[in-house]
């Protein structure tokens, strides 16, 4: 998280104010960092790279398919429907996969995701409804409501299709990683990325989405480095 990591080198610069060279060394590591962060720059070197691994896919589908929406995040809002509870991943990533429902003709839609620790509502039973107000037929629904990340994800899938072929439908950034970590469990999976972030902008704009969009990439690099890790132990 950048913000909290930037502000922990500030704090660490009053810590050791007295010793004014290594004060200036945080303060100018923080500005710099948060200057990079904010920046286009950042997208073009930490985004763009994650995105551009997978293209958007528009290939028909035929046969018997299964389309798997990987969990994002809900609020439980008073008085809302399904659709508005949703966060913008999570809609973003719904929408394609009602998208990618609809390129073939007996396509199953597969919806993950616990409640967490600050809704009431499974994640997967909020993207379920979702569907439905969007269209979807309720019977052509599976909920994984305990999943908790993408492994486990993996894991609730591939004891529900076997080695059968399907769409992961997730986030441009966190594609590269789901499909690695569904390819370990021996899952054969066709892309199909969506929520890009990574947009073209002027390049002297410093924003608050780009900070967002930087946030997300680091979170993926580190998920990668603790997956290889993983493979090392």
């Amino acid at each position: 998280m950048p913000i909290p990591f930037i502000l922990l080198l500030l704090l660490l610069s009053f810590l050791v104010w007295r010793r004014r060279s290594m004060a200036k060394y945080l303060v100018t590591c923080a500005f710099l960092l948060l200057l990079f962060l904010s920046s286009q720059l950042s997208v073009n070197t930490l985004v763009r790279p994650l995105e551009s691994v997978y293209p958007i896919n528009s290939t028909t589908i035929t046969g018997p398919c299964f389309v798997m929406i990987l969990g994002s995040a809900h609020s439980d809002i008073q008085g809302a429907t399904a659709v508005q509870s949703l966060s913008t991943v999570a809609l973003a990533r719904l929408t394609e996969g009602i998208r990618q429902l609809n390129l073939g003709q007996e396509c199953q839609l597969i919806v993950s995701g616990w409640g967490g620790e600050l809704t009431h509502v499974s994640h997967a039973e909020m993207m379920a409804n979702a569907a439905i107000e969007l269209g979807v037929d309720k019977h052509r629904i599976i909920q994984f409501p305990l999943a908790r990340d993408t492994l486990e994800e993996a894991q609730y899938l591939q004891s529900t299709l076997g080695q059968a072929s399907f769409r992961l439908v997730t986030s441009a950034t966190h594609m590269p990683r789901a499909m690695t970590i569904f390819a370990a469990k021996g899952l054969y999976a066709d892309a199909a990325p969506t929520d890009f972030i990574g947009r073209a902008d002027f390049g002297w704009r410093l924003t608050a989405d780009n900070l967002v969009a930087s946030q997300r990439a680091i979170h993926e690099y580190i998920g990668r480095l603790w997956l290889w890790l993983k493979t090392l132990s």
